[in-house]
């Protein structure tokens, strides 16, 4: 522990877990968004 320099970490796949789970988050989202806006205009 003695020899962590700060910002010397590879956080290559953590970045890319990040970005995949907010495009996902971001198209769900969006279905979600669709289906209440179906819902909205083609009940009765």
């Amino acid at each position: 522990m003695a020899d962590f320099k700060p910002g010397s970490m590879d956080i290559t796949t953590q970045t890319q877990t990040f970005e995949g789970f907010i495009k996902f988050t971001i198209r769900v989202v969006w279905v979600i968004f669709f289906i209440l806006l179906f819902m909205a205009v083609f009940t009765s």
